[in-house]
């Protein structure tokens, strides 16, 4: 029984090992170690897992919501509870493997960077986007490969890998950001990873200054995370291309009234608000009771997890379930069941539309509000002013002496209030 489990346990680390390897790829989805391809058409053969190397950037998972970014080094270490683990150990493995410690304490799997993996381990240096509102972000905004976005500010640099990996490789990011140190710290962030083709960081005050005027009609889409969005609207709406969109992420609904009320001025439409509230569910198996009349035994309240453990006294702990099983006193089954605590309210998302504008709607918009000076606007004040001289000129009428009201009470006093 004992070489059963092990053989089925190698098996099942082998084939895990071999679908992480190559599910996760670099961080643009890109090997750079492998080959160009020249054809379009899908490979018959799987392309060979990426092998870790020397100063790569790798994700260590130790369990559920236990991750941490490693960069390989010579004659580097990575302790943690399970034991100590030397780089030089990794090195040539490929990436999805899952590394023992050289005491035999435990193990860790190494997985290639993502930009989902990238949000979990990265380094806060402000309120961070998730995976939640990123995917809603880059979904709405229609980014694909060759857009251009444009973004303030950059923070931590969470939503700044997944725009990029959106529109790689002929797109580009361009994002801005106030605090100088934050900028720097940025840069090496993303010339690490691999994305400083594509992302481009500028020290700037959007809410101040606006975007940069070599940016005038270039983006395709614009995101907004600041404490002022509706300041810098006129300037996202010169930013933007005819149908671009623009998004705005605000915790406060107060900033979302301000910046709806700026959208409406400057020419958007398809305006709306959301909010994100996840809900996990757990999935578990249950020895349901059948027959009420049957009292309850210790195995079938905890379920199918205490079925088959040995108690301490040596009895067979599954021999009560069987038999009520036998008897159709329970039954197995799968039930569902929502966890009662929900996601908490990060922030609020506003989406917009540049709607374009027609052929020669401007003219006729001018007209409507009477903004064109024409001749005929000339004439009618021209006429205006002659008729107003005229009446100034006329002699005053003469002063018709006031008679007393009728309706005033001669003695107020007779009368109570």
């Amino acid at each position: 029984e004992r070489l059963r489990r092990r053989a089925r346990s190698s098996s099942h680390t082998h084939v895990t090992q071999r679908i992480m390897s190559n599910r996760l790829g670099a961080m643009l989805h890109v090997d750079s170690h492998a080959p160009p391809t020249t054809t379009d058409d899908a490979p018959s053969v799987a392309a060979p897992a990426r092998v870790i190397q020397q100063g790569d950037l790798v994700v260590v998972v130790e369990g559920f919501n236990a991750a941490t970014s490693v960069r390989i080094r010579a004659q580097g270490t990575y302790k943690s509870r399970f034991g100590t683990f030397h780089h030089d150990d990794w090195v040539g493995e490929a990436f999805g493997h899952r590394s023992r410690a050289r005491d035999g304490r435990g193990f860790v799997w190494l997985l290639a960077p993502t930009p989902e993996l990238w949000t979990k381990v990265l380094e806060h240096r402000t309120q961070i986007l998730y995976a939640p509102d990123i995917a809603l972000v880059c979904a709405e905004m229609e980014l694909k490969p060759g857009s251009v976005v444009c973004e303030s500010g950059t923070g931590s640099g969470s939503l700044t890998h997944a725009l990029a990996r959106c529109v790689a490789p002929t797109g580009s990011v361009w994002t801005y950001e106030f605090n100088e140190t934050r900028v720097n710290a940025a840069k090496e962030e993303f010339e690490a990873n691999g994305l400083g083709k594509y992302v481009t960081v500028t020290h700037r005050d959007i809410e101040r200054d606006g975007f940069p005027e070599e940016m005038t009609g270039r983006a395709d889409a614009v995101f907004l995370d600041l404490p002022g969005p509706y300041k810098c609207v006129p300037s996202v709406a010169r930013t933007l291309r005819p149908d671009g969109v623009l998004c705005s992420f605000s915790p406060c609904i107060e900033q979302v009234h301000k910046t709806i009320i700026e959208m409406e001025k400057n020419g958007f439409s398809d305006i709306k608000t959301v909010e994100l509230l996840g809900r996990e569910y757990d999935v578990e198996g249950r020895n349901l009771q059948t027959d009420l009349t049957t009292p309850l035994t210790k195995n079938t309240k905890y379920g199918w997890r205490k079925d088959f453990k040995r108690p301490r006294d040596g009895t067979n702990a599954a021999s009560e379930t069987h038999e009520e099983r036998a008897t159709g006193a329970s039954t197995e089954t799968i039930v569902t069941f929502p966890r009662q605590r929900l996601q908490s309210h990060t922030a609020y998302l506003t989406f917009a539309r540049l709607t374009p504008v027609p052929d020669g709607w401007e003219e006729l918009a001018a007209k409507r509000n009477k903004t064109v000076i024409s001749d005929d606007l000339l004439e009618r004040a021209q006429d205006f002013l002659t008729k107003r001289k005229m009446y100034a000129d006329r002699p005053p009428r003469e002063a018709v002496e006031a008679k007393p009201s009728t309706n005033m009470i001669e003695n107020p006093g007779d009368y109570s209030e």
